[in-house]
């Protein structure tokens, strides 16, 4: 799971890099068609191709859209906000997951996960500043929408993986995304640079890869102890940010960073010990 991070710091910083000259709806037509024909060589080392139409396709049309939303806002939200800060608002994700897991997949959250799931939201505002300037910025509530897609895809994911493959599920929301946008981002589609061709490779190779060892990471482990993992992003973030960009985050967004990651530990540990009491 660290390295995934990792890997998917790399792509991010290309997605902001790249989304500073295209706008961010061919942003995300770019992140999934570059990294297809990859996914396509794995499935094919895999044997799998021959399984690839054999899928639940309501909630793959559904995880498809959810990703034209998901990458889209998170590209618009990196033309104007630094990845750290980024990365807070959208570690807000956990607590939107286990919130909607009651009302989609009959779950039982007690009110101990409850309140971790408001505290959490409270990170998040004050990420996005006490005094509420900054939380009706476009930017802001971009990253708050991108990380609601990403929560309800979470949730499609886990009953599609009842019945679908992995390879199957990385094959088509590629397909799905980099269909579905394309149209959308066809009007205004700037032509590529000659400059930013490896750019383009990185997302490539660092999309694919992410996904590799994320999928690998919570098919070796449970996802209460890989999750929470997930957080060493904020350290890339700051990282990238300071050495690509010479910014660092400000004192809110660490204080709020610190809530959201706290909250969303413990959400983790808690659904840990459910788990186990009813498996024992």
């Amino acid at each position: 799971m660290i390295a995934a991070v990792a890997i998917f710091s790399v792509m991010d910083t290309t997605m902001k890099l790249l989304a500073a000259h295209y706008p961010a709806m061919q942003v995300t037509v770019l992140r999934s068609f570059s990294s297809l024909p990859l996914v396509c060589v794995w499935v094919a080392y895999r044997g799998k191709f021959n399984t690839m139409l054999k899928v639940n396709w309501g909630l793959q049309l559904l995880r498809g859209a959810l990703g034209i939303g998901m990458l889209t806002l998170f590209a618009y939200a990196l033309k104007s906000l630094p990845l750290a800060e980024t990365y807070a608002v959208f570690f807000i994700a956990p607590a939107l997951i286990t919130a909607l897991s009651v009302i989609v997949l009959k779950e039982r959250v007690d009110g101990m996960q409850w309140l971790a799931i408001v505290v959490g939201l409270v990170g998040v505002l004050v990420v996005l500043r006490p005094d509420g300037t900054s939380f009706i910025s476009v930017a802001g509530l971009a990253v708050l929408g991108s990380a609601t897609c990403y929560a309800v895809s979470a949730i499609a994911s886990r009953i599609l993986s009842r019945t679908d493959s992995n390879e199957q599920i990385m094959f088509w929301i590629l397909i799905m995304m980099g269909c579905g946008a394309l149209p959308l981002a066809w009007s205004g589609w700037v032509p590529l640079r000659l400059e930013d061709w490896p750019l383009l490779a990185g997302l490539a190779v660092s999309g694919f890869l992410g996904q590799l060892a994320i999928t690998r990471a919570f098919s070796m482990g449970k996802a209460s102890v890989v999750a929470p993992f997930e957080y060493s992003a904020l350290a890339w973030g700051v990282a990238i940010d300071w050495a690509l960009w010479n910014t660092l985050p400000d004192r809110w967004t660490i204080v709020g960073a610190a809530i959201i990651i706290g909250s969303g530990v413990y959400l983790a540990r808690r659904e840990a010990v459910h788990a186990e009491a009813e498996h024992p």
